[in-house]
């Protein structure tokens, strides 16, 4: 009998998230059966069926600003998710739960079902303490306290972890107390053979000789105001008008980031999409001559594996980073690195890398070749399945696993 895995997730609809939707289809390949409980995107039904993962969606909250919207947010997003988890086992008992953070709450929803047997498994993709005192400018110490409780019995309560790079695993290990055997590092790569570079339109460019992207989320934490200063010296202080930016994503702060822009008197020079699904993001990364990850130096950004960095590899861009050490894990000699979150000197990095493009093309071959010898989803494939055929003791063809299928939508 095929073993049920449920896969919770709150801070993205699937299969816009892009990692959660990859998981989903390995372990579908891999003679799984795959349920998820995550909020709506618009537009989206209660319930549908794609591609084998029975998704079962709710109403989101309102957008949070706040602490207390904060914790309005997961005590909805936690009594939503119980009742339908609930549905779902009485009609298709559950093998196995995997949450996905932020935040940290699920476990709460576990006592009942690890009673019946049901296994706990923690998807890490963001250290919530981190987050927190990266997004509020005045973090408080009780909210932090909390932070970290949440955490350690998220830790406690699961079967086994995920981590999303050695960083993750080593804060798992030293806060949660865990061993080396309870945590298995699954990088969030793309999915080599999908995500790759195509023919250029150069009607992205909007009739300029180079094209900067970017593509991700866009909150406070991200940087995107630091990228839209950069782009306001190369433009407004050093007078350059061949260069464009586009900027593909959503997030908190989607409307000030465009606010900004108008402000600085970008708007001739800024393209901001929204949300991108694979057309738009194939569109303009196989344009661009660059990708820009302007995520500042913090104790959260400095451990992140940064998805935007990786999928630029994929198409063979080279990246401009500030100095974060899971970056230069990752993308090594494919990036320009900037230190102390410089924004003048991030700016002269991008300046340096579009006057040289024998040195884009090496360092985009590079990238590229360190995905498809280690990054892409494919490798990662193979470490997630194996996580639930040790934990069902089965014994299932990893090379299964690595034919999932790329995510439809990006955000």
């Amino acid at each position: 009998m095929q073993q049920h895995v449920l896969i919770i997730v709150q801070n993205l609809p699937v299969p816009l998230d892009r990692r959660v939707w990859l998981e989903c289809r390995a372990l579908i390949d891999a003679g799984y059966r795959v349920s998820v409980i995550c909020p709506k995107g618009d537009g989206d039904p209660d319930f549908e069926v794609i591609d084998g993962v029975r998704v079962h969606k709710y109403d989101p909250p309102p957008p949070a600003s706040g602490i207390a919207t904060f914790g309005y947010e997961f005590a909805y997003c936690l009594e939503q998710t119980r009742r339908r988890l609930q549905a779902v086992h009485r009609v298709e008992p559950i093998d196995a739960v995997q949450a996905c953070n932020p935040p940290d709450t699920f476990f709460l929803l576990m006592r009942g079902l690890r009673r019946r047997g049901v296994r706990y498994v923690f998807d890490q993709h963001d250290l919530c303490p981190e987050v927190y005192a990266a997004r509020f400018a005045d973090p408080k110490e009780p909210v932090l306290r909390t932070l970290l409780w949440l955490e350690r019995g998220t830790y406690r309560a699961a079967d086994h972890v995920i981590a999303t790079n050695e960083s993750f695993k080593a804060v798992a290990m030293e806060r949660g107390s865990l061993t080396s055997e309870d945590v298995t590092v699954v990088r969030s790569g793309p999915k080599a053979a999908t995500m790759r570079r195509g023919a250029p339109d150069p009607t992205a460019k909007a009739g300029r000789r180079y094209l900067c992207a970017y593509l991700g989320i866009m909150g406070p934490q991200d940087g995107v105001d630091l990228a839209l200063r950069s782009a306001d010296i190369l433009v407004n202080q050093r007078g350059r008008d061949d260069v464009q930016f586009a900027f593909m994503g959503f997030g908190d702060c989607y409307d000030d980031l465009r606010a900004t822009a108008t402000e600085l008197g970008l708007d001739d020079y800024v393209t901001f999409t929204g949300r991108a699904d694979d057309k738009v993001i194939s569109r303009y990364l196989s344009t661009a001559d660059l990708g820009i990850s302007p995520d500042p130096k913090n104790a959260m950004n400095d451990r992140s594996t940064m998805n935007k960095t990786l999928e630029y590899m994929a198409f063979e861009l080279p990246v401009v980073s500030f100095d974060l050490h899971e970056t230069k894990v990752s993308a090594g000699p494919a990036a320009l690195y900037v230190g102390d979150n410089d924004v003048a000197a991030y700016a002269d990095a991008i300046e340096e890398l579009l006057a040289d493009p024998r040195r884009r093309a090496t360092m985009g071959a590079a990238g590229r070749q360190r995905i498809e010898d280690s990054l892409s989803w494919e490798t990662s494939a193979r470490a997630y399945v194996g996580v639930y055929d040790r934990l069902f003791g089965e014994s299932r063809s990893a090379s299964s696993a690595a034919v999932a299928t790329s995510a439809p939508t990006a955000g």
